[in-house]
């Protein structure tokens, strides 16, 4: 580790432990504001506290259980004309990946981890966490702890009836179409996205309920789609206060021990209200992120019972709104593609991707030079693309004989 990888993860555990300063010295950061830091870190720091932001951050753990969900070797994949392993080298160098693994029937068809990282350290999921707080609330929904999606937000969370938010259905707040205005402008720092968690706590309510409280309204409720973060943090709070756990240890008690998760995971906790925050904080290894997009694959199921709300399911991976590219959509929580595929998404590269029709579910985790942009996305939806095209070819390769 390098000097200035060194710097960067020093002085991160020094803002967790620096006492009140004195007269004169300027004030330590609080937890938001060193929560909204992470947008605009330099490119080394990304890379070292990446994988130990449950450490950089007050974090509740999701504990996996005695069971394992295995995840066997299957027939290595081969890029028809190329090198297998120079490529990916290749694609994972020139994106700054720290993992990237593809399962194919429950398999391992490829895997490979960055210099420095390896099967039993976690990684920050960003917005992957809002598909699995989506999933939590489908599951919630199976077990009647939420009463159904067309229930409104006012329901459990009181403090938005008098906000713009009141009449906004939990439907809507999976879709992203409550028609509330919302900058996600991550390079912005005076974007809403970037501001969110900046403001002091107000009452113990968490950060997004102070924030989202003076929210205008946009749209028409259910008209206009809007990626927006802080609403699925509400999410998490809905689910939170409707299953009466935190984000963790629901997900600890329905997906991470009876599936069968290999290690635990852990979940940021917001400072003021102290509940876990469903929009991003997520970490957990390579591994069990393909486990968590083989459960999405085996249809929500635990040993052949559905733990998943159908109704939730069929809505989750099937578009039901557009987005600005004419081939995906948003499902619940879950991007969706034309030919099936879905996938939970989170910026710097974060990625779980489900393929029913090839049986595929493909993972990765890195540090993108910047938190997305059009020639990033291209590169890894040409990466997505390729394993198709390999696992195609394999397909057809009989019928050549």
């Amino acid at each position: 580790m390098g000097p200035k990888i060194r710097s960067c993860l020093l002085v991160s555990a020094l803002c967790l432990t620096v006492p009140l300063p004195a007269v004169g010295e300027q004030p330590a950061q609080t937890i938001g504001q060193r929560r909204e830091a992470v947008l605009f870190w330099p490119q080394a720091q990304r890379e070292a506290q990446f994988r130990r932001m449950y450490e950089l951050f007050p974090s509740d753990r999701a504990e996996h259980g005695a069971h394992v969900h295995q995840l066997p070797l299957g027939k290595p994949l081969a890029l028809p004309g190329q090198d297998t392993s120079t490529w990916l080298t290749g694609y994972m160098d020139r994106h700054h990946l720290a993992g990237v693994m593809v399962l194919q029937h429950g398999r391992i068809r490829l895997q490979r981890y960055a210099p420095g990282f390896g099967p039993q350290q976690r990684w920050e999921s960003f917005s992957v966490a809002k598909s699995v707080t989506s999933t939590l609330l489908g599951i919630a929904l199976q077990r009647g702890d939420i009463h159904g999606m067309d229930d409104t937000l006012g329901t459990y969370i009181p403090e938005l009836r008098d906000s713009a938010y009141a009449k906004v259905t939990v439907q809507q707040l999976l879709t992203m179409t409550s028609g509330v205005h919302w900058n996600e402008d991550y390079a912005d720092a005076k974007s809403d996205v970037a501001q969110m968690y900046l403001g002091a706590c107000v009452d113990g309510q968490a950060h997004v309920l102070s924030y989202l409280r003076k929210q205008q309204r946009q749209w028409p409720a259910g008209t206009h789609w809007n990626y927006n973060t802080a609403e699925t943090d509400l999410l998490g709070i809905l689910v939170q206060r409707a299953t009466h756990r935190s984000l963790a240890a629901y997900l600890s008690q329905t997906i991470w021990k009876p599936y069968g998760m290999a290690a635990d995971a852990y979940w940021i906790r917001d400072e003021c209200d102290g509940r876990d925050t469903g929009g991003s904080g997520l970490s957990a290894t390579l591994g069990d992120y393909a486990r968590l997009g083989q459960f999405m694959l085996d249809g929500g199921r635990i040993a052949g019972k559905p733990v998943i709300a159908a109704a939730w399911l069929q809505g989750a991976v099937h578009r039901q709104e557009k987005v600005d590219e004419p081939d995906r959509g948003y499902g619940y929580l879950w991007w969706t593609d034309s030919d099936g595929s879905y996938a939970a998404i989170g910026i710097f590269g974060q990625m779980v991707y489900v393929d029913p029709a090839r049986q595929l579910v493909i993972a990765q985790v890195g540090a993108w030079p910047h938190a997305t942009s059009d020639a990033l996305v291209a590169a890894r939806r040409k990466f997505v693309a390729a394993v198709k095209r390999a696992v195609d070819a394999e397909r057809e390769q009989p019928a050549q004989h």
